[in-house]
């Protein structure tokens, strides 16, 4: 039904526009108590073999909502309505942005893809942490909160902007990421390069800590699928040297070449990051690579191109202990999330695993 409405309604719709418009739609149902319940109880039924402790928090299961789909926490209720375990928001500046001119948002049909060239349009972490410190949650997913580079300050200040940021948010985060990976900010991701990257972890996690004394905040770090393996190796082995909580793996990617994209050639050279199917085989690639060089010492987090529980388990299964999704949301609709938690749950079943946990990382050790 929902494929229908898409073909008929929301694909004529700029799609920026869409997501604003179904955005609305779901935190409208989410603030109508009757609606609600009976919403949650079809779109997230809970599988008790699904729990999952990650990060030090437990969780119903093992599936969240990647940053990029609630920039503001606006709707956090109304994700966790769908049956998102856990949801992260932002990306979160230190100061408020627009973002990039119009149009800046492309939906890739035949892929089943987006490129988004946003530019971290956001209301900037001031706001964003009165937002989250006024809220009362109906609904209690696990809220991490994705932290970014505000575009108008220069890369020698990008530390003290992220500390601003952390400083302001860490209070009603249950994670933290700094996201050093957009590729729509320019010089962010020279932020990848460990030379650049330790001292601005350092720095967030000494502010996380300064602030939030009563309980440590998790602290995580999101990478590109365009990084070199060596380069990966490096952030890996700086995670565990720091010793931070995950690594998040991963953004979008900018390339284009030999990922088979079907799609008109206007869409595809549209700059900005390109998410969804297509990103699938580099981003499991990069997790896999993550898993074998860091084990079990720090979390890692799947997300890209997962469409359907069979990704969601071949994520885990190469060293993910959570998976995150987005992009496939906007083709699958609202029963995706219900379509991943019961996939999983038979998976797990039919497996040799006892229990979740059991299964991350399970192919890699295999081969190792």
């Amino acid at each position: 039904m929902y494929k229908i409405f898409f073909r008929l309604f929301f694909k004529a719709l700029d799609p920026e526009q869409a997501h604003h418009m179904a955005f609305r739609w779901i935190r409208l149902a989410a603030r109508v108590p009757v609606l609600r319940t009976f919403l949650a109880a079809a779109l997230a039924p809970r599988y008790k073999e699904l729990r999952t402790e990650a990060l030090g928090l437990r969780m119903h299961g093992p599936f969240g909502l990647a940053a990029g789909f609630d920039k503001n926490a606006v709707g956090i209720d109304g994700m966790a309505m769908l049956g998102f375990d856990h949801v992260e928001i932002g990306t979160v500046t230190g100061e408020p942005q627009p973002g990039n001119p119009k149009q800046r948002l492309f939906r890739l049909v035949a892929d089943r893809a987006l490129i988004n060239r946003m530019g971290f349009n956001n209301d900037g972490s001031l706001r964003v942490a009165a937002r989250l410190a006024s809220r009362t949650p109906v609904f209690k997913p696990v809220v991490g909160v994705n932290i970014g580079k505000t575009k108008v300050v220069p890369e020698e200040e990008a530390v003290a902007d992220y500390v601003k940021s952390a400083e302001r948010l860490a209070p009603h985060a249950d994670y933290l990421v700094v996201n050093v990976s957009s590729p729509n900010t320019p010089g962010l991701r020279n932020l990848q390069a460990t030379e650049a990257l330790r001292p601005l972890l350092s720095a967030v996690r000494e502010a996380a800590d300064r602030t939030v004394s009563a309980r440590r905040v998790p602290l995580l770090v999101k990478i590109a699928p365009d990084l070199a393996d060596e380069d990966v190796d490096a952030v890996a082995d700086l995670a565990v040297e720091l010793g931070l909580d995950g690594i998040i793996a991963t953004n979008t990617t900018i390339a284009r070449e030999g990922l088979g994209l079907k799609s008109d050639a206007s869409l595809v050279k549209e700059t900005g990051g390109l998410s969804g199917a297509p990103l699938k085989e580099r981003s499991l690639e990069v997790l896999r690579r993550l898993y074998a060089r860091v084990g079990d010492r720090i979390t890692l987090v799947g997300v890209g191109g997962i469409e359907n529980a069979e990704d969601a388990w071949q994520r885990i299964l190469a060293g993910a202990t959570l998976v995150q999704g987005y992009s496939a949301f906007i083709y699958e609709g609202p029963f995706w999330g219900r379509a991943i938690h019961k996939g999983l749950a038979a998976r797990l079943a039919t497996s040799p695993y006892a229990t979740l946990a059991d299964a991350v990382g399970a192919d890699v050790r295999k081969t190792a």
